[in-house]
């Protein structure tokens, strides 16, 4: 195999876990992800988070951070409860902004109450690392326990770093994702005031129409092995991780470097990463935001990288919303999905294709995915890009 004619170590996908507005579970989520879009706010509204806290666990614990543990513990389930070398296990879980419910409410408590009254539990409740950190005293595990903060891009660069640190030897499982509970009064207005808010409330990645996005919530969670470990206990294996890319646009703190610049230099390191061309690709999983300036970027950059003639491209923000940090787990959860289902999730609320954009974007409902390799991207504020390679395994 390439990768191991390279010095690395092969990864592959053995268990998945997700809580989404799309539904909680896979079967509910990849049943949302081909359906219509939820109506109103992309809360994930039915979430109890009893199944994994008691109430005093949950008293203490950020709604990113119940998604998180709930998360990676559906993926650990899934994955036939394996039992590593606890110093061989690891958890990347990454974030936006992390528990920013929390701070927000513990803010009124001090304005209307005083500072006696604000909860000794904030600062563990907010901390960005909370979910990796619950993460792994929930499973015992000693080795690397880190957090991702790239902004929308957290995500899937945590999926990456974990995919390395089993690639590269040092664990021999690692469960990687992101987790997102933001929509709170402040943040909703902030991003309303700088205008990245769908101002019609509709999800439309790279319509004409676009106007935003909507914002959305959860975590979706990976765990990841090397081969051999998963081999030895009989896992079920989703698809095999080959790679992945991260660049960064150094142009703007919001906008998009213009052409997609970054996008593509992440692209192609990835594809440089797991030993393909473009031509091994038969989908991309887009970041596809639904704003103007990103969705033009993106598809620009997949212009770029596969000439007239892309593969099918799907973004599923039509139905989830932009869940910030966590996006790129949500999506790389539902690549995983499109491999083992061989179904490509349309991209729900495109309807008007922008005349600017020249790409084979899946609409109406899914699309049969012609086995291979998938890139899932994701870009975020800061200029942070990342990309991940997926593909369909084979001994």
């Amino acid at each position: 195999m390439e990768l191991e004619r390279r010095g690395r170590r092969r990864v592959v996908v053995t268990g998945l876990g997700v809580v989404s507005c799309a539904g909680i579970g896979l079967d509910a989520f990849f049943e949302g992800l081909n359906g219509p879009a939820p109506e109103g706010e992309r809360r994930v509204r039915d979430f109890d988070p009893s199944p994994w806290f008691d109430l005093k666990q949950s008293r203490r614990a950020d709604r990113f951070q119940q998604f998180a543990v709930a998360a990676a513990q559906m993926a650990l389930e899934d994955g036939g409860h394996p039992e590593p070398d606890p110093a061989r296990a690891g958890v990347v879980i990454g974030t936006g902004v992390g528990g920013l419910e929390t701070l927000e409410g513990q803010i009124k408590v001090l304005q209307e109450k005083g500072p006696r009254r604000v909860s000794p539990f904030l600062v563990p409740m907010m901390m960005a690392n909370a979910g990796a950190a619950s993460v792994s005293m929930r499973f015992g595990w000693h080795g690397p326990c880190e957090t991702v903060v790239t902004a929308c891009a957290a995500g899937t660069q945590s999926i990456a770093a974990a995919y390395r640190l089993i690639a590269y030897g040092r664990c021999d499982l690692v469960v990687g994702g992101g987790a997102e509970a933001a929509m709170t009064p402040v943040a909703m207005a902030a991003f309303s005031n700088m205008t990245a808010l769908s101002t019609s409330g509709e999800s439309r990645p790279f319509d004409v129409r676009r106007d935003g996005f909507v914002m959305g919530e959860g975590a979706g969670a990976l765990l990841l092995e090397e081969l051999g470990h998963a081999r030895a206990r009989g896992a079920h294996i989703y698809a095999e991780m080959l790679g992945s890319g991260s660049t960064a646009d150094a142009h703007h703190i919001t906008a998009p470097a213009p052409g997609g610049a970054g996008a593509l230099a992440c692209m192609q390191f990835a594809l440089e990463d797991a030993g393909l061309s473009p031509a091994d690709i038969t989908h991309v999983n887009a970041h596809g935001t639904s704003t103007p300036l990103n969705d033009l970027a993106e598809a620009e950059a997949l212009e770029k990288l596969f000439g007239s003639e892309s593969p099918p491209v799907t973004s599923l923000k039509g139905v989830t919303g932009h869940s910030l940090g966590a996006a790129g787990a949500l999506e790389a959860v539902a690549a995983s999905l499109t491999i083992e289902r061989r179904l490509i999730p349309p991209t729900v609320g495109l309807e008007q294709l922008d005349p600017e954009i020249h790409l084979d974007l899946v609409t109406g409902g899914p699309a049969p995915f012609e086995e291979g390799a998938l890139l899932s991207n994701s870009f975020g504020f800061g200029g942070h890009n990342g990309t991940i390679v997926l593909s369909s395994f084979s001994e």
